[in-house]
């Protein structure tokens, strides 16, 4: 339903530092009604690089989805 580039960004320009291959990502990120989509990378590394990438926005994005908007660091 929504777009959240930013994130399908994110995992992209976190992978670059590891390969340069992974511009060539078809990432996509985004909600439907209250869940966060996200497609990671293929292989089994590479899903646990996007997972480490997601970790400092992934409850904040998720807190957001469930109505709540302060912000903590």
């Amino acid at each position: 339903e929504r777009e959240a580039p930013g994130l399908a960004e994110m995992l992209r320009a976190h992978g670059r530092e590891r390969t340069a291959l992974a511009s060539l990502s078809r990432g996509v990120a985004g909600t439907v009604g209250a869940c966060l989509v996200l497609n990671l990378p293929g292989s089994p590394k590479a899903v646990g690089d996007g997972f480490d990438a997601l970790a400092a926005v992934l409850d904040h994005a998720l807190a957001l989805l469930r109505g709540r908007t302060e912000h903590r660091d």
